[in-house]
């Protein structure tokens, strides 16, 4: 074990805090009390897929997708309407942060952090939500996470929330956070909290309502800011506020699975529900993943690659970019897919079929032309298309600019604060903000 730089760590992933955000958060009274002395960075490259659980991996492995192999949010499940997302850390193929803490006997929290349902941490209430019509929601909290933990936060929290609806949701989570911080005393904890992305896919990017969320997170922070220093351990703690993607407004639906039923890839029973598919679009919303069932199936293949370079003749098709498989691998996405397709901004994948091939979204006001959607999942390459880090407290250095950073480069970092070490990873140590 490596010498230790901090005895608590708090990372709260403000999902969706995007680098446009910035001057906006720099006038909010809480984020700006953190961002005083904080080292910072408003130019933090995100892992492709740039969609949720792949970037929260990334986040505590120091990897990109295509070695901790959550490669996408959900499973392929050809035709379901609600398909199961990676959900379980069996998931996860190597270590993780909460993993090493664990190791060295540190006391560990994790509440609604992705990918970590059945973890071993202490102190734990996974994101995971009811998928079938006989789950209830605090059951499989109970069975996915710390079971007594849950029962007594629910027992105290719960009349908070309603089911995993947001703004309420994270108002749970938040009083969940502080108690925790304030009693346990943990080690390290996870925060995840989800209000932003979820009105920016609701109401679009800059909509007031994405606004009264960015508020109303400055004031979760807050409150977490306060526990800190009730807890009595503020001048021992590190504290990082993050993001894991940016969003962008979209106005049209390529829905893929359209295209590939109409040429004979997948086929449907005639109330439209698929019976075989040879290749089936995944979505990741800005980008998608295309599979062919058997490898060996060279007419699908052929017949796949002669659509693509169809659709790709017409801009108005919404399709940027085509790649193998084997180049979404050198770009840290699943090699494993046949061919990895970008939208072009204003435009996102859907997996839905009995539609039309691309749908146009009505936009929400109408005098204005203003639309109420937007998405994630796109290249990083993608124009002013980035997210943040911030870091202040023990062992980490003051009043630092970061210029440019990437995802992966957190873990290793905050593996580095707690003295664990994530093995080789494709993530550097941020070593010009740690105190050495």
């Amino acid at each position: 074990m490596l010498n230790r730089l901090t005895d608590h760590l708090i990372v709260i992933s403000f999902d969706c805090l995007s680098s446009k955000d910035m001057p906006i958060v720099r006038e909010l009274p809480n984020f700006k009390k953190l961002l005083d002395g904080a080292a910072v960075c408003e130019n933090v490259k995100p892992i492709y897929p740039s969609v949720t659980y792949p970037c929260h991996t990334s986040i505590i492995t120091g990897n990109y997708p295509n070695r901790h192999r959550i490669v996408r949010n959900t499973l392929i499940q050809p035709g379901k309407e609600s398909p199961d997302w990676y959900w379980q850390r069996k998931y996860i193929q190597g270590t993780t942060l909460y993993d090493e803490a664990k190791k060295q006997n540190m006391k560990t929290g994790a509440l609604l952090w992705p990918v970590t349902a059945r973890a071993k941490i202490d102190y734990h209430i996974p994101e995971i939500f009811a998928n079938r019509p006989w789950h209830s929601q605090v059951a499989v909290s109970l069975l996915n996470g710390s079971f007594f933990y849950t029962l007594e936060m629910n027992r105290r929290f719960g009349n908070m929330r309603k089911g995993i609806k947001q703004p309420w949701l994270d108002d749970f989570v938040t009083a969940v956070a502080t108690h925790t911080i304030r009693t346990k005393k943990p080690d390290l904890m996870l925060i995840h909290l989800v209000d932003i992305d979820y009105q920016r896919h609701e109401h679009g990017f800059a909509g007031e309502e994405s606004l009264s969320a960015l508020r109303r997170q400055d004031k979760r922070l807050g409150k977490i800011l306060q526990a800190i220093d009730e807890s009595g351990n503020a001048e021992e703690t590190t504290i990082i506020a993050l993001g894991d993607h940016s969003a962008l407004d979209v106005t049209h639906a390529i829905n893929m699975n359209v295209y590939l039923q109409e040429s004979g890839l997948i086929q449907t029973d005639r109330n439209g529900k698929v019976k075989n598919w040879k290749v089936y679009c995944k979505s990741n919303d800005g980008s998608a993943y295309l599979y062919v069932k058997d490898e060996n199936d060279k007419p699908s293949t052929e017949r796949l690659g002669a659509l693509l370079h169809s659709l790709m003749q017409n801009p108005d098709n919404g399709l940027e970019k085509v790649v193998r498989g084997s180049e979404a691998a050198q770009m840290g996405a699943d090699g494993e897919a046949a061919f990895m397709l970008e939208a072009r901004e204003g435009f996102y994948f859907t997996e839905d079929m009995n539609v039309q091939p691309l749908v146009e979204i009505k936009p929400c006001d109408i005098t204005s032309g203003k639309y109420c959607q937007a998405v994630h999942g796109y290249s990083p390459s993608k124009i002013d298309y980035r997210t943040v880090f911030i870091a202040k407290g023990k062992g980490i250095v003051p009043n630092v600019t970061i210029e440019s950073m990437s995802l992966v480069d957190e873990g290793p970092t905050f593996a580095r604060l707690l003295g664990l070490n994530l093995g080789e990873t494709d993530g550097r140590i941020l070593d010009e903000i740690i105190l050495s």
